[in-house]
């Protein structure tokens, strides 16, 4: 793929990103208006967080702008402004709901790359496995700090319980990282738990992915690592695909991105664009991101589905990015990171 359009992709992925995860940041920003019982978020706040947490959080390069330009029933209408793109979004009045978009429904029906992209949120998808197998194969491809990839591991890891050792799981990254070095070492870190304490791995990443970078201590504490075992797995994986060393020499980028190329061999396989990708037995899947379309999903690819595969999960799909909570309907559908 050449430079020009793997730019284009990741601009597109990181103009949805930089909407669809600030839900995260916004929950965040929301406490104190919940304990206020704030009926209205001034504008100022709104566009003074919202921006703060784009530009922290969301981009590596440059800044983004948010303004306020109108209300529209119990929303704010809002404008995003990156790179010389101005992107419309909504916001609730209590600034707990972030939209990417009013969606027209008076034709009375999505269109076709809304079906295959998951649709709305409030509409489960299940892709059904042509393949099929005695213990299917189930590769999750996310960057760690991407809401999206986030999303859909929040919504995998019941489906991952719920299975057992009826399922050959993995995480797997990307061979770019969109979020700068902190997603390099967690993914460093995330890479050796699972490979050298995977027993401990979906205990460590449950948390993770509700807690972030501010409770990756107490998260190793809870899931038992072996700290000492960690570090010595991931200077030595360092070391031998050179992650912090191409960073910091600015090597080894795919466009404006640092590479991970741990997994290289396996994106190029399957032809990975963004985060979240999901491949089961071998082909990607449209699966939505909730848990019950997922268990769905995977339980498709056996050649006799497990009675695991009747197992009740909810579904509502988890919000983007870190934290607990659920999605607005039609909050995310398709998005990912880099897509």
């Amino acid at each position: 793929m050449n430079k020009t359009i793997l730019n284009k992709q990741v601009l597109t992925g990181l103009l949805a990103g930089i909407i669809l995860a600030s839900i995260a940041g916004f929950v965040v920003y929301s406490v104190n208006a919940q304990k206020e019982k704030t009926l209205w978020l001034s504008e100022q706040d709104i566009e003074t967080r919202a921006t703060d947490y784009v530009n922290t959080e969301l981009i590596q390069q440059g800044k983004a702008t948010v303004s306020v330009v109108g209300r529209e029933g119990d929303m704010y209408k809002l404008e995003v402004e990156y790179n010389g793109q101005k992107i419309p979004s909504y916001i609730s009045k209590d600034g707990k709901r972030f939209f990417p978009q009013a969606m027209d429904i008076s034709e009375g029906k999505n269109t076709e790359s809304d079906v295959k992209k998951g649709g709305t949120d409030s509409s489960p998808v299940v892709d059904n496995v042509e393949k099929k197998s005695d213990k299917p194969v189930i590769e999750l491809f996310v960057m760690s700090h991407c809401p999206y990839g986030l999303q859909m591991e929040k919504g995998i890891i019941p489906v991952v319980k719920a299975l057992g050792d009826k399922i050959d799981f993995k995480i797997k990254f990307n061979d770019y990282a969109m979020h700068g070095e902190k997603e390099l070492k967690e993914q460093l870190s995330q890479y050796c738990i699972q490979k050298e304490q995977s027993d401990k791995y979906m205990v460590y990443l449950g948390c993770f992915t509700k807690d972030g970078d501010s409770g990756v201590e107490s998260c190793l504490s809870n899931a038992k690592i072996d700290k000492n075992k960690l570090n010595g797995c991931v200077a030595k994986t360092d070391k031998e695909f050179k992650v912090l060393e191409n960073f910091n020499n600015k090597t080894g980028f795919k466009g404006s991105y640092a590479g991970f190329e741990i997994f290289k061999a396996d994106n190029e396989k399957y032809n990975v664009g963004g985060s979240p990708t999901l491949v089961i037995n071998g082909a990607q899947s449209n699966s939505g991101r909730d848990s019950k379309s997922l268990l769905k999903s995977i339980c498709s690819a056996f050649n006799n589905p497990p009675k695991e595969c009747s197992t009740e999960l909810t579904s509502d799909s988890p919000t983007p990015g870190f934290g607990a909570g659920v999605a607005p309907s039609g909050g995310s559908g398709g998005a990912g990171c880099g897509q």
